[in-house]
């Protein structure tokens, strides 16, 4: 399975970045092969405006089957519901703790948007 994290670095030893749409970093970890791809998220890192929407559409791109990542806002939300792409809060750590919950079945999937939107 393709997933995607958020991260403040380009290491799995960095932390995830809380923020999606602005995050600076994507990590994209097949947790088949363990192989990774670091993406630069610039773009929307200082975007006006629309940058969850942006970073939804790009994880999509990316063919990510799930998002980690430490917030996520309404609109954001609907467009990687509507891609498929699962999504699961984590707030606290590495890009590596992560993958490890996630691998473990300890991170539990979101329902719904957890930020309003235009979240710093």
């Amino acid at each position: 399975m393709k997933i995607l994290l958020t991260a403040k670095g380009r290491q799995l030893s960095d932390k995830v970045d809380p923020r999606f749409g602005r995050a600076k970093f994507f990590i994209l970890v097949d947790t088949e092969t363990n192989e990774t791809t670091l993406h630069d998220n610039t773009q929307n890192l200082n975007a006006a405006q629309g940058a969850g929407i942006q970073a939804a559409e790009t994880v999509a791109r990316l063919g990510a089957e799930a998002v980690i990542t430490g917030n996520v806002g309404p609109k954001a939300f609907r467009v990687l519901n509507a891609a498929g792409v699962k999504i699961y809060l984590f707030t606290e750590g590495t890009v590596a703790d992560a993958i490890r919950m996630f691998k473990a079945g300890e991170l539990k999937e979101a329902s719904t948007a957890n930020v309003e939107g235009h979240w710093a």
